[in-house]
């Protein structure tokens, strides 16, 4: 066998056996990269859908690329590296037997950070959570675009890492989202700094426990250089701070809702304030931006701005750039959009909280609001979020597979509260038409002049659309029609 552990960029990895378990954009990614540096290279995917152009790319540079059922159950002989996409299961057929056979597993990241220029590399700030990371990542490349510097969002979201990390013109920066399930597979990444927004019930039908789930989150702490961010109000971040074994002289930095204590960022008078990175933090704090410079006062969007802004300042970003770049900021599509305000309601698409403490931190921004939930649970449970905001409820719209789980913490927890359940006939994918339409009227009839109507599901749309993308736009054209309705 061949020892990969040592190659890098600049080396050749000829006599290199590679295989690349999942042929998606990362897979793609680090597939095409180890085919040009020398390497043996076989990509294998179960789903051949979408994938035949890239395939038919590589196989001509050289690659072996197999698609179809069947395609992963077995790991070919003599392999040197396994390279996995993220959300393979370590007991994955093809992933067991390269354990059993002593064969190393990254994954992407791994990849790519060992492929980093070592004349030139970049810094990664890496950010983590359950619910947030790619709006604080994005928050976070604008503010160090705001800078001049050459950043790019890389990841989890925007290029994979593979592609930023080989780019001939090297970035300044990375702002890098990171999931659980990457994490889980990269072993010697040293973040520049690093952020772990919050820790919540989700993928629990990935790991077996929320210890594990949070184990993996807390890597990316690990060899941290120079500040870890952590969310005063999740005392479990911090406790991944304090057992992360960081590069000597690296910070714990907090941030809060709240006024912060010195190594903080937080809130005071609707100003986001710095106490963690001016030299007179005992005494004073700098001004970051307002709450108005945002483009929502949602506390968990203000949340993100704050731990965006920590891991720029720990950069060395000016108080000025961060505030340009939150400034210029606006978040994706299905990220609290305002779809439309009819006869003084306001319909907001939240379609991107797929997990309960994302609704939660959504939900905890309107009062009273008739929420829009239900959908493939991922074995969560909602009682602790239906007990936070019942006091905001209006009504409750069920959808969904996992639609009576919701229902059955409403009934525990919030009896008084108005809840109509869709069923199949009204809600199934093999509906003619938009199967969000019932939903919407629903809600119409729920809703009260100065209420919001949102859009915050609190489970996976796969059951029902292809992604949370098409649950929200199903949503909003179902708004739109209710508009023309009443035109």
């Amino acid at each position: 066998m061949t020892d990969p552990g040592g190659l890098g960029r600049h080396d050749s990895w000829e006599g290199v056996r590679a295989v690349v378990a999942g042929f998606g954009v990362s897979g793609f990614a680090a597939a095409d990269n180890l085919t040009h540096l020398g390497a043996s290279v076989v990509a294998l995917d179960e789903n051949p859908a979408g994938k035949e152009e890239q395939a038919e790319l590589l196989g001509i540079l050289g690659a072996d690329i197999r698609l179809g059922e069947g395609a992963t159950a077995t790991l070919p002989e003599n392999v040197d590296l396994v390279v996995t996409s993220p959300g393979w299961r370590p007991t994955a057929p093809l992933l067991a037997q390269a354990s059993d056979r002593g064969v190393p597993v990254w994954g992407e990241v791994e990849l790519a950070w060992r492929l980093r220029d070592p004349d030139r590399p970049a810094p990664w700030l890496a950010v983590t959570g359950t619910n947030g990371k790619t709006t604080t990542v994005q928050m976070l490349d604008r503010i160090l675009r705001a800078a001049g510097l050459r950043s790019t969002a890389a990841g989890n979201v925007g290029l994979p890492l593979v592609e930023a990390v080989m780019d001939p013109e090297p970035y300044d920066v990375l702002a890098v989202e990171l999931s659980s399930f990457q994490l889980h597979y990269t072993h010697s990444m040293s973040a520049e700094s690093a952020a772990v927004l919050n820790v919540a019930e989700d993928h629990l039908d990935w790991y077996s426990s929320l210890d594990d789930y949070a184990a993996d989150k807390g890597r990316i702490y690990e060899q941290v250089q120079r500040a870890c961010v952590y969310n005063v109000a999740d005392p479990e971040t911090e406790r991944l701070v304090r057992e992360a074994d960081v590069v000597e002289g690296a910070r714990a930095i907090g941030f809060t809702l709240g006024t912060p204590a010195v190594g903080m960022v937080g809130v005071v008078d609707d100003i986001l304030a710095d106490r963690a990175f001016v030299e007179d933090r005992a005494t004073s704090a700098a001004e970051l931006c307002t709450i108005g410079d945002l483009a929502s006062p949602a506390p968990h969007f203000v949340a993100n701005a704050l731990a965006a802004a920590a891991l720029a300042r720990a950069h060395g970003i000016s108080q000025a750039a961060v505030r340009d770049g939150l400034r210029a900021f606006r978040p994706d599509g299905h990220r609290i959009e305002t779809v439309a305000v009819l006869g003084d309601v306001t319909w907001i698409d939240d379609s991107k909280a797929t997990n309960p403490h994302a609704a939660q931190s959504s939900l905890q921004g309107y009062d009273p609001v008739v929420w829009v939930a239900g959908g493939l649970a991922k074995g969560a449970r909602f009682d602790d979020l239906v007990a936070a905001v019942r006091s905001r409820l209006r009504g409750v719209v069920l959808l969904g597979r996992d639609r009576a789980v919701i229902a059955e913490a409403l009934s525990r927890h919030a009896p008084d509260v108005p809840v109509i359940v869709a069923d199949d006939g009204e809600t199934g994918s093999d509906r003619g038409g938009n199967p969000m339409e019932s939903v919407v009227d629903a809600a119409a009839g729920l809703a009260r002049p100065g209420d919001t109507v949102l859009l915050a599901p609190g489970c996976a749309s796969m059951d029902m659309f292809t992604d949370y993308g098409a649950r929200g736009d199903a949503f909003a054209a179902a708004v739109r029609r209710l508009e023309d309705d009443r035109a």
